[in-house]
This record gives C-alpha cells, structure tokens and sequence, in this order.
C-alpha cells in the first residue's frame, strides 16, 4: 500500500486539531471547493496543508492562537471586502489571520479564491510557450567541398 494522499494527510492534520482551529480549518478548506472544484489540496513543506490551481492558491498555517491562510500572490488580487488582514504591505502574498472569536465572510473568502484562480490561470496563460510562425520550406544548401591539392 503506498503513502497517504495529501487529502488523507489534510484529513488528520484537522483531526489533530481537537479546538476551534480543526473546525476552522475544516471550514476554510471547504470553502475552498466550493470555490473551485478543480482546485488540488498538497502537502507540502513538511506538513503545510496547500491549495494549487495552476500554482499556488493560499497555505495554511496552525498557530497556537490562530490560523493562517496566506494566499501566495494576494498582493495582485482585489480584495473589496478587506479579508486580508496581514501582509497588507508586501509586494506578493497577503494573508488571512483567523483568532478563535472570528467569523468568515464566506462568499468574500469564496470570491478571493476565485479571483486567486484567475490571476494563477492568466499567469499561467502567459508564460506558455507561443506558437512559432510557419515558415517558408528553406532548400537544401550545396554543401561546400574543398578540392584537394594536386
């Protein structure tokens, strides 16, 4: 039998979390599916819950007191319904930091995955190799021949 699949690993790493961070958890990654069907749980960096459609969505982080979702490039996403609440001034990843007390804006979060999928399929789209134009049949050159010396 081989190794887990990175659902069944993300299926204990929730299980181990016996508090309000399990629950939370459960309840990101949800709407992570729901978001988009198509999107592809990992398990990455020695036991980082991440999500990938056409590269990286958002990772989860557990903390002590809080979750982490960071959304790898959240500094090109719009975000209307000010989700983020961390990493507001770098220059690629922006994060949502989520305390016990919190609630989730569902159908924001939701819009922000969709909108992290887009950005990662345009990115995608244009970092594929371009077509190469056609180009005219070229003839066979005579192949230079030295004669030798008498």
């Amino acid at each position: 039998m081989g190794a887990p699949t990175p659902s069944v690993l993300i299926d204990r790493f929730v299980a181990s979390l016996r508090d309000w961070r399990g629950e939370r958890l459960a309840q990101v990654r949800r709407l992570m599916h729901e978001a988009d069907p198509e999107i592809l749980e990992e398990w990455k960096w020695m036991g980082t819950p991440t999500w990938s459609h056409d590269g990286v969505v958002a990772v989860a982080t557990t903390m002590k007191a809080k979750l982490k979702f960071t959304f790898a490039r959240g500094a090109h996403l719009p975000d209307p319904q000010k989700v983020f609440n961390n990493g507001l001034g770098g220059k690629e990843w922006r994060a949502l930091d989520l305390f016990e007390a919190d609630e989730v804006n569902e159908a924001a979060l939701k819009e922000l995955i969709r909108a992290a999928v887009r950005f990662n399929r345009s990115e995608s789209a244009s970092r594929a190799p371009r077509p190469r134009r056609p180009t005219a049949p070229r003839t066979p050159r005579a192949r230079l021949t030295r004669s030798k010396p008498p």
